[in-house]
């Protein structure tokens, strides 16, 4: 780290909300405090939105919403594309930031932001695409035309593990199909929000279509039960799904919800065991297990399974934590004490249901929320660690005698979010890719989500979903015209 990032890395910033393009004033007194969770040392504040605000932002939304939706829809596209340049350009500032507030290393943050303004361009290329259709009538001289139509003012809950990512995956559809938005970002990582609205701000994008304000739940509550919110999407835990449809309650607003994922990798006797090794402890590890796909249990053959464990425990065995601003190849932190906290016992209460700690499970005592890659071996399928989402570097190993048996275990869950499968046998990977209950199969990898695809989970794991066309129309609801001539 140069003296540079370090020196950037002890100021600590502060930062207001954004409505209709202007950085306010705040109205309360209360801020949101931001801390390295490498360090634990404070990097940030922000004014916490009142309830007063929130509302204020979503009337002006509204009031943009019209001319926004008017606009044609090439030109609300080249307005993407400026803010996607913009991003890129600015990607050095956002990854210093989103650094610092998440504990990525430098390089993976930036990465993040230049990702992100590819989805902005993605979508910008669907302005000549959102189609209609003509439908056939029982009537003669008749004809019906079903539209495609904004919803109107989105609201978009964004999660702290890729925040940067995450918010322009949702307000790149959300803005191409004449829709405007309230942000609040995760009072974790709200930082890299409003670089991004600096962004926003510098490109001139009209005045009230992308607003964000960081705020306490009860004020999100409120922005979300507002009479003019017409869609709420959210990336985040069952429960925080749960609040969501409860303020959808309101006004019979629309959702798109990404919920919690327990992604199970089922490993064939055929399979690449190195490769496959290397590809889960990769997935387990990247920003510390933090991701909704990564890898949470696999289920091994009898046959290959000694050995196949093994493997694991080489891989992780070689994988070490530390501050990625000192050492950006190591695994980073967690994002706060009490998620660790949470870990933690969830590896104590497995080993005391019988699970075999294999690596790690052991608490830190040094400065920073760091947590060590965990193995667990000798699991059963109705342990707690096998059926709620971890959220951390921690992955469980069962044995399977059958690949019926294997989809049995895979399946035998309230999540349904990503699935994984090594094998060099088409005929296995038909099967799965027919009988899996899950919105994604991956072969031979861990999962990724193209941005082109579809990510959307089945059961507890989610409602609608993100990326692709698909994804793009959650953000519209259809008029159908009925015209006799």
């Amino acid at each position: 780290m140069d003296s540079t990032a370090q020196l950037a890395a002890m100021r600590v910033r502060e930062y207001q909300n954004f409505i209709g393009n202007e950085f306010v004033a705040a109205q309360g007194d209360i801020s949101i405090p931001v801390y390295d969770p490498a360090t634990e040392t404070l990097v940030g504040q922000v004014a916490a939105a009142t309830a007063r605000e929130a509302l204020h932002a979503v009337d002006v939304a509204a009031e943009a919403q019209q001319s926004w939706r008017k606009l044609p829809a090439i030109e609300r596209g080249k307005y993407l594309r400026k803010l996607a340049d913009t991003l890129v350009a600015r990607a050095g500032e956002i990854g210093q930031v989103l650094a610092i507030e998440s504990g990525k290393s430098l390089a993976d943050a930036t990465s993040e932001a230049i990702y992100a303004a590819e989805i902005l361009r993605y979508h910008a290329e669907w302005a000549r695409r959102i189609e209609g259709e003509i439908i056939p009538s029982d009537n003669p001289s008749e004809n019906l035309m079903l539209h495609r139509e904004p919803i109107g003012v989105v609201a978009c809950l964004i999660p702290f593990n890729y925040p940067v990512y995450t918010l322009l995956r949702k307000i790149a559809p959300a803005l191409i199909t004449g829709n405007t938005v309230v942000v609040r970002p995760s009072n974790n990582t709200p930082l890299s929000a409003f670089e991004i609205a600096k962004a926003v701000q510098e490109v001139g994008v009209p005045a009230g279509v992308i607003n964000i304000l960081a705020m306490s739940h009860a004020t999100a509550e409120a922005l979300c039960t507002h009479p003019k919110v017409g869609m709420i999407t959210l990336t985040g835990s069952v429960s925080a799904g749960r609040k969501v449809l409860e303020y959808t309650k309101a006004n019979i607003a629309k959702s798109s919800l990404e919920l919690g994922g327990k992604t199970p990798a089922i490993i064939e006797p055929d399979a690449n065991l190195a490769q496959a090794a290397n590809d889960i402890i990769g997935s387990k590890v990247t920003n510390c297990g933090q991701l909704c796909t990564s890898v949470e249990r696999v289920y091994v053959h009898e046959s290959v399974y000694d050995q196949f464990v093994q493997l694991l425990k080489q891989n992780m065995g070689a994988r070490q934590y530390g501050n990625r601003a000192e050492h950006p190849e190591r695994m980073g932190p967690l994002i706060s004490a009490s998620a660790r906290e949470h870990i933690h016992q969830m590896v104590l209460r497995a080993v005391v249901e019988g699970a075999k700690l294999e690596l790690g499970g052991v608490m830190p005592e040094s400065k920073g929320f760091f947590y060590p890659p965990t193995m667990l071996t000798g699991c059963r399928q109705d342990m707690e660690i096998v059926q709620e989402e971890v959220f951390g570097p921690v992955l469980c190993v069962l044995k399977y005698a059958s690949l019926e048996q294997a989809l049995q275990f895979a399946n035998d869950h309230q999540f349904g979010l990503s699935s994984v499968l090594y094998t060099e046998n088409y005929r296995t990977a038909m099967t799965v890719a027919n009988n899996i209950e899950a919105g994604e199969l991956y072969i031979n990898r861990t999962p990724a989500d193209p941005y082109q695809g579809y990510h959307a989970g089945w059961k507890r794991s989610g409602l609608g979903g993100d990326d692709g066309k698909h994804g793009m129309l959650e953000f519209t609801q259809t008029r159908l015209v009925v015209m006799k001539y």
